[in-house]
């Protein structure tokens, strides 16, 4: 379960920066950029087996040090970007978390065989049907 963002927020650190894309003179004097750096060994809301979970399903995406590293620029404004990098976040962690349910395999219907069988037979029987008779 997914602790409330005021916790997440506790755990994470932030990076800002200047951003590129749209905004003018204002791309060149505020940092907007914002880089959200979340340890998943120090966070103290998940459990061991959660840790491990996440850092097996997130592998490709943690650096050297196991850190992970959320980035947002689309917005002009920090404080949006720090939202959204927050939102990411959870996002992640939520979709991470969840253990997809083992498939149980099921016996093929009779009814299914059947039906196969006959459509199987009814072909046999157009094709033979168009050749030549023969001379047995």
């Amino acid at each position: 379960m997914i602790p409330p963002k005021e916790d997440i927020i506790k755990e994470v650190t932030f990076k800002t920066s200047r951003s590129g894309g749209k905004g003018g003179q204002n791309v060149n004097k505020v940092s907007s950029k914002v880089e959200l750096i979340f340890t998943i060994a120090n966070a103290s809301f998940l459990s061991d087996d959660e840790k491990s979970l996440l850092e097996e399903k997130l592998s490709n995406r943690l650096d050297s040090e196991g850190n992970l590293h959320i980035v947002s620029q689309e917005d002009r404004s920090q404080l949006l970007n720090k939202q959204r990098t927050v939102l990411k976040l959870m996002n992640l962690l939520t979709k991470s978390l969840q253990v997809q349910k083992k498939r149980k395999p099921t016996k093929i219907p009779k009814g299914v065989i059947e039906k196969r069988l006959m459509t199987k037979s009814i072909t046999s029987s157009k094709k033979e049907n168009r050749k030549k008779p023969g001379l047995d």
